[in-house]
């Protein structure tokens, strides 16, 4: 095994060069930069020519790519070319953030899809298979921007019980709770139906394996089939889902955060994005793929570790 995943880390160096090459180049082909946001129509084009230098964007792309690449490569991720921040301190205290948010929502996300999709996929033609199926189908074509627009005016502004927005103070664990309430469900309701779905989908098909009926003719109850038999072979591709979600951690509520103003890395990026910040930008989606590649790798390990089958 240990093998298998020195293979694959090496396998991932050269995917992420050639990742890192992409996002720089079409950053690099946008109409604008960062320096295009902090010109002021007053500023002589001598003062523009000095910005461009100091921030490197008067070199040849290739040579950019290569003094970026090196310094990513040393852990210098650079500065913000917008208020000067070191971006690896602004994202050392902005992931956290965003992990105590998207961590608990997921894992409560997976629990209810399990149970839901499970339901659903044994009898899909049952009245709890047909609601499970709606509200699934609901909660795909539902924007989570729109979700917490709702939860922010009946729970929040009607209703008074949470506050609309921020992370509240990072000495009172409790008011940081009631800060992420709002946030929380929205990110609940916004990761569960494509899980469940999958659950679904994985469970119905299970119930049409030769086994099912196999058990069935020996006698054994639909409970000692669904836990002993159907449940096991379900959670094996789970298990590679929440691998490949990975990724979530850092980028995966970028739309919430940004509605709810929760310092995470989703707002750092979306700042960035407005501001045309490139080295922000650059930072967070290769980041982004780095945990990607992890986590596929993850999922493997994982797949490996819950089917001996496979280290056969």
């Amino acid at each position: 095994m240990l093998k298998t995943i020195f293979s694959r880390l090496l396998q991932a160096i050269p995917l992420l060069i050639v990742i890192s090459f992409l996002v720089f180049g079409m950053i690099h082909l946008a109409p604008f930069d960062a320096v295009d946001a902090i010109i002021k129509p007053n500023m002589s084009p001598g003062v523009v020519h000095v910005l461009r230098e100091r921030y490197g964007l008067d070199k040849p792309f290739l040579t950019q790519y290569v003094l970026w690449l090196e310094n990513f490569i040393m852990g210098h991720f650079g500065h913000s070319i917008i208020n000067q921040q070191d971006i690896g301190q602004a994202l050392a205290e902005r992931i956290p953030n965003t992990v105590i948010l998207v961590l608990p929502a997921y894992a409560t996300s997976v629990v209810i899809a399990t149970v839901l999709g499970l339901i659903g996929g044994r009898a899909p033609q049952s009245w709890a298979g047909r609601v499970i199926d709606t509200v699934t189908a609901v909660g795909l074509a539902t924007p989570s921007f729109w979700i917490a627009l709702l939860l922010i005016y009946f729970l929040g502004y009607a209703a008074n019980l949470f506050p609309l927005f921020g992370m509240g103070s990072a000495h009172q664990p409790l008011d940081v709770v009631w800060h992420m309430v709002l946030p929380y469900i929205t990110l609940v309701v916004a990761y569960f139906p494509e899980l469940a779905r999958y659950v679904q989908s994985k469970t119905i098909g299970e119930y049409q394996q030769d086994y099912v009926m196999v058990q069935r003719a020996f006698g054994a109850t639909e409970r000692q089939i669904l836990f002993h038999h159907v449940l096991p072979n379900v959670l094996l591709p789970i298990v590679t889902q929440i691998g490949q979600s990975l990724p979530l951690l850092v980028t995966g509520a970028m739309i919430t955060e940004t509605v709810f103003s929760w310092p995470g890395v989703g707002t750092y990026m979306m700042d960035a994005s407005v501001k045309l910040d490139y080295p922000v930008i650059l930072a967070v989606m290769l980041l982004s793929a780095t945990l990607v590649v992890i986590g596929n790798l993850l999922a493997d390990v994982l797949y490996t570790v819950v089917d001996p089958r496979v280290r056969r």
